[in-house]
């Protein structure tokens, strides 16, 4: 480890459970998806510490995690929690749309021709 209180950013995605596996944080690091304090990552052997405030990008969601104590292993989900506070916005229900969404509107006809309609398109175009 490279101090009291420090540690790799893979090794504390590792612990913490925000992925399953240290070359997958290593991954996501390198590509872009963890941000420390604001501040893109880009080495998965980047040291955060305790206090740093990482936004995780990931597939379906972005977690915002408040870094409390550094990892010592990977152990059951109860033990990762007391790694970090959870800062992360709610996310939407997925029964319900975001307030300001439309529902999508689609006119009469407007979708793919029928058979008919294909036909008497073909006998416009060999005329």
């Amino acid at each position: 480890m490279a101090g009291e209180g420090r540690q790799r950013i893979d090794k504390w995605l590792f612990f913490s459970r925000a992925v399953k596996s240290r070359s997958l944080a290593a991954k996501l690091v390198q590509g872009g998806g963890v941000r420390n304090n604001g501040q893109k990552l880009g080495q998965a052997s980047d040291i955060v510490k305790s206090g740093d405030v990482l936004t995780i990008t990931l597939d379906r969601r972005i977690l915002v995690y408040k870094i409390l104590l550094p990892g010592e292993r990977r152990g059951p989900a109860e033990e990762a929690r007391k790694l970090y506070e959870d800062l992360s916005p709610v996310p939407t229900p997925k029964d319900q749309a975001p307030p300001d969404a439309l529902p999508p509107v689609r006119e009469a006809g407007s979708g793919r021709p029928t058979k008919k309609e294909r036909r008497a398109t073909d006998r416009l175009r060999s005329e």
